[in-house]
């Protein structure tokens, strides 16, 4: 039997076995050249818009104790350790790759990518090699903006697709620079969407693939059937390093406002509800007598907020932004992140049973009350050698945590007070010695008494923990 015919007989069996209305749309390749498929087409049109990114960094090597004692560098000199071959510093070199996303040179890749770097160089599918410049990097959707300088005029941008659109089954090609053995393309399926329990950035929705991804596929393109960018390439599970068939994607709708935002404000900026909540779980659900647990249940409304002017109360769930439906926690702070700060936002909620509509106007997280960053004296124990800062919605957003109030403590000298009396950067600060602590300068004042007992509490990971000290 000709493989024409085989295929003919597959699907034959197929339509009589299924009989259903979309079944029969399915039609037998009636030549050899439909048997012939390809993705060649749409490689030709969307691979040139995929780069290698290369990047440099100087890297400060520890040099061994013994080269820095005084009698030592006496008879050899201050550079006395390049002498026996340890030289101070030693390039590292790493890869990834990029996508070409307007005509000027602008292009996309992962922050991972080129964190740290000192000297960026792009390199084209045509083997031409231009330097970059980064524009700006958002570390907590792990997404960065680069520049190409002196770019041609004929580079090949690639337009962002609709990821919203995509569904579990659909075709798509990972294109990208694994291994640094050069472009290479690879095709797959989509295996799920708006994936959440992926630990590689703040913002959890991802595409999940099946089309091989390795290192140093990262920044580069996930592309739809239609030659459209989808996603962009950013991590892998993986046992050995390796592709083992689960890859992940940014969606672009994040990619899209992430763009946007760093090329108009040289930063990300996102919008801000004022509202937040936990997952909706099945005893939640049965409890609320909603019919499937989906959704957030709101137990946090900031008073001012855009959430608190439209109307949204504790104990309301919210199942919807904009008709998108809302899975989970992580799923909400996905979509809220890809709106655009100064439009409105549909959002809907149950309540009581019932179901009702609000309409939320999107403002960036204000800096209110001013975050006033402080570096707590060394000599002031129990937190000394700490750098502490009002916790306003502005700061709470940068470190992905829901706003509150009260002072935080953002980082720790090695060795100080504050570590000793077992502080740790995220603690928000309650109160010291009785007095409940709502800024920084009720810290300071009482830090400023010479105590030798000394009681506080921190919330820390949801728990309120308390300690006491004597000096």
């Amino acid at each position: 039997m000709r493989f024409a015919d085989l295929i003919a007989v597959v699907v034959a069996t197929f339509l009589v076995l299924s009989g259903s209305a979309a079944a029969q749309t399915i039609r037998v390749p009636s030549s050899d050249g439909e048997i012939k498929l390809s993705f060649a087409p749409i490689v030709k049109r969307t691979a040139p818009s995929v780069v290698n990114v290369y990047t440099k960094r100087v890297v400060q090597q520890r040099v061994p104790s013994l080269f820095n004692d005084p009698f030592f560098r006496r008879f050899f000199g201050e550079n006395g350790s390049e002498r026996f071959g340890m030289p101070r510093e030693r390039i590292q070199n790493s890869l990834g790759s990029g996508v070409i996303v307007r005509d000027d040179g602008i292009v996309v890749t992962n922050n991972h990518v080129i964190a740290d770097s000192d000297e960026i160089t792009v390199i084209l599918s045509d083997r031409r090699e231009f330097d970059a410049e980064i524009v700006g990097t958002d570390e907590r959707t792990d997404l960065a903006v680069l520049r190409i300088k002196n770019a041609p005029a004929d580079l090949p941008a690639l337009q962002l697709g609709d990821a919203d659109a995509l569904e579990v089954g659909d075709l798509v090609l990972a294109i990208g620079n694994p291994f640094g053995v050069g472009q290479t393309v690879t095709s797959g399926i989509v295996s799920a969407v708006a994936r959440s329990n992926v630990g590689v950035s703040d913002f959890r929705s991802f595409i999940q693939t099946d089309a091989a991804i390795n290192p140093g596929n990262s920044g580069g393109a996930l592309v739809s059937i239609d030659g459209s960018l989808v996603g962009v390439n950013t991590a892998i599970y993986s046992r050995d390093g390796g592709s083992v068939g689960i890859g992940f994607a940014i969606p672009t709708p994040m990619v899209r406002v992430v763009l946007d935002s760093i090329l108009k404000k040289g930063k990300a900026v996102r919008a801000w509800l004022g509202a937040g909540g936990q997952s909706v779980t099945s005893e939640i659900a049965e409890a609320l007598g909603l019919d499937r647990p989906l959704g957030v249940i709101v137990n946090t409304v900031y008073a001012g907020s855009p959430g608190d002017d439209a109307g949204i109360e504790i104990g309301d769930v919210l199942v919807s932004v904009n008709g998108r439906e809302i899975l989970d926690a992580e799923n909400l702070r996905y979509r809220l992140a890809t709106l655009v700060v100064g439009e409105s936002a549909d959002l809907e909620l149950v309540r009581d049973g019932s179901k009702k509509s609000v309409s939320v106007m999107l403002v960036k997280p204000p800096e209110d009350p001013p975050r006033n960053e402080t570096q707590v004296s060394d000599q002031l124990p129990p937190f000394g050698g700490s750098t502490v800062a009002n916790l306003n919605p502005a700061l709470a957003e940068e470190l992905g945590i829901e706003p509150e109030e009260g002072v935080i403590v953002l980082r720790l000298k090695r060795r100080s007070f504050a570590r000793q009396a077992g502080l740790a950067p995220g603690d928000l600060i309650l109160a010291v010695n009785e007095r409940d602590i709502a800024n920084v300068s009720d810290l300071e004042e009482v830090l400023a008494r010479a105590e030798r007992q000394w009681t506080f509490s921190v919330k820390r990971g949801g728990r309120v923990i308390q300690r006491s000290i004597r000096l």
